[in-house]
């Protein structure tokens, strides 16, 4: 309901409905009816279990619950003006103060599954009250102190802390203090809403300790647990984290809300240091891992992106009947997914441009236009793309008056060349480029145009040697988009194709394939069928025939005829 209420903010702010925001209101009135005279709000706690409030925050969702409601309040005042369920979140998120914190009294508790803490700064910015910053701080302040609250309340609900079923506090997060933790461990889902959170207290209080933490936890995860597409967390087991280099294909979990989570924890890193690696992952991610989660038509959706299928096994690499295809849901028992997909994508207009003292930072390339303020002016921003499928963009600018400020256009990590035209005048985009961003710094006057081309050929990508899964084997990436092979096209046992180290990768679009989208091909390889009738073993040296390959954008498959699919193709 929450994640539903901060779609429809989103949406409502850049596309008006009537009909969309009386829905809304009528939802935000039985919230608001629900409140407790205290403040506090929970419809299981106060209906079913009034007695275990807050007995349990190890296990329980109670403080990830009001931390949506927080978001979708702060979203639907900031698209509408009303203040009903911002009053609403005020008055609940001040009860949550006057019971955790270091004062007498006062539980020393902290979420089991975090996210209050990012929600949390959203209510300070839209309000101003430092009082939700510091709650915010507060829980990520506490985070895995000793003695250490988890067990403390196990004990008093009379149960014994080393029964806890995840068996270690890594599961949450919670087993060290945040500054001292290297590795992003666990539940992937509650490891990107802490670090977004962390993020968001380190920007706003200027805590160079807790910033650095996140470094070190970003490096750990982007050069050694993610994937190529942006999914993270490979096992169903804790939704989460293994360790180094583990990077499984087949029955890889890489829940959706993971993608989208690494979305929100990039888009904060870009801001407390505007260097486009950060930027580069939250595309990837974007493109790839997050948007894979939902169909064409907007109606099934994916909990886990394996970057391979095959029949017979399902998304957690489990042997189930034969004729078994994975495939989307209408969807699930926990829906966390479907409405994250919504709201994720109803605010990607937030992740399209920053702006800082006398710069405006173009981070990823979307047709349409934005309003702007830099230096105390009103700066129109209109982009010209069919980005991602073309690398060509025309930025143009349209200041309120003439000015003098900078204008950074980020260049993408993927991008090999890329040249710039600002006013009809080539730029070198190498001489002015600096942390992923070209910087134009001149007296921009209405109509100056910046035209950016950045190539864009397919090709392949490999995998660190320690990545087991995927040694001899390349993925196919154009721009920021992953490509995969599908049984669709290319016919069944997708594992036999090879694709020769000089084959040529070509770009042609097909209106038969997924309405249009480029498609990648190469001549490929394969072992003939001919002579294995009767045999399941023989000696090595079958005759190989031609083949093409076809690959097709990893986020749309599985909206055909369900087949094989895989990421990874054998080089040889």
């Amino acid at each position: 309901m929450a994640k539903w209420i901060e779609a429809a903010a989103y949406s409502l702010a850049v596309h008006p409905d009537e009909e969309l925001e009386r829905r809304v209101d009528a939802v935000v009135d039985l919230i608001a009816w629900s409140q407790n005279a205290d403040g506090y709000i929970n419809s299981h706690y106060t209906v079913v279990a009034p007695e275990k409030r807050w007995e349990n925050l190890r296990d329980r969702h109670e403080l990830y619950c009001a931390g949506h409601l927080m978001e979708a309040a702060a979203a639907y005042f900031e698209a509408t003006g009303k203040r009903k369920l911002l009053d609403t979140m005020c008055r609940y998120a001040d009860y949550i103060a006057s019971v955790f914190g270091t004062g007498k009294g006062k539980k020393r508790g902290y979420p089991g599954h975090e996210e209050i803490e990012l929600a949390l700064i959203k209510l300070y910015r839209v309000t101003g009250e430092k009082r939700y910053l510091d709650l915010s701080r507060y829980f990520i302040d506490e985070r895995g102190r000793q003695p250490h609250y988890y067990d403390l309340e196990a004990r008093l609900r009379g149960e014994k802390p080393e029964e806890f079923w995840a068996k270690s506090y890594e599961y949450n997060q919670s087993h060290l203090p945040v500054r001292e933790q290297t590795e992003v461990v666990g539940h992937s889902v509650r490891a990107m809403y802490l670090y977004a959170g962390m993020t968001d207290v380190a920007i706003e209080t200027g805590d160079k300790a807790l910033i650095s933490a996140c470094r070190r936890l970003w490096k750990n995860l982007t050069r050694k647990r993610m994937h190529v597409t942006g999914g993270i967390g490979p096992v169903a087991a804790n939704e989460g984290f293994t360790f180094d280099y583990d990077m499984p294909n087949e029955g890889a979990y890489l829940e959706t809300c993971a993608a989208i989570g690494l979305v929100f924890w990039s888009h904060r890193m870009l801001h407390a240091d505007f260097d486009g690696a950060y930027a580069d992952v939250m595309e990837r991610a974007l493109y790839n891992g997050t948007i894979s989660g939902v169909s064409r038509d907007g109606k099934r959706f994916f909990y886990g992106n394996p970057l391979s299928s095959y029949p017979g096994v399902d998304g957690n690499g489990r042997y189930v009947e034969k004729d078994y295809r994975y495939r989307r849901s209408e969807w699930f028992g926990c829906a966390c997914c479907p409405p994250n997909i919504a709201r994720m994508i109803a605010q990607f207009p937030g992740y399209l441009y920053s702006v800082d003292a006398g710069s405006v930072y173009v981070h990823l390339y979307s047709q349409g236009s934005a309003e702007v303020e830099v230096g105390g002016r009103m700066v129109t921003i209109d982009q010209k793309t069919e980005y991602p499928w073309d690398g060509r963009i025309v930025i143009t600018v349209k200041p309120e008056s003439t000015a003098t400020w900078t204008l950074a256009v980020r260049i993408p990590g993927w991008c090999r060349s890329a040249r710039m035209k600002v006013a009809g005048e080539s730029v070198d985009t190498a001489a002015v480029t600096k942390k992923g961003y070209a910087r134009v710094r001149r007296k921009w006057e209405n109509g100056d145009k910046v035209e950016l081309t950045l190539d864009m050929p397919a090709e392949r990508i490999e995998a660190h040697p320690s990545v087991r899964q995927d040694c001899g084997m390349v993925a196919l990436q154009r721009g920021p988009v992953v490509y995969c092979l599908e049984e669709a096209d290319n016919g069944k046992d997708l594992s036999d194709v090879t694709l020769p180290r000089k084959a040529k990768l070509s770009v042609r679009r097909d209106a038969k394939i997924l309405g249009g989208v480029p498609v990648v091909t190469a001549a490929a390889r394969r072992r003939s069928k001919t002579g294995w009738e009767d045999a399941l073993y023989r000696p090595a040296g079958s005759e190989t025939e031609d083949a093409e390959l076809k690959a097709v954008p990893y986020f749309l498959w599985g909206n055909r005829k369900p087949g094989e699919m895989t990421v990874w193709i054998r080089e040889g």
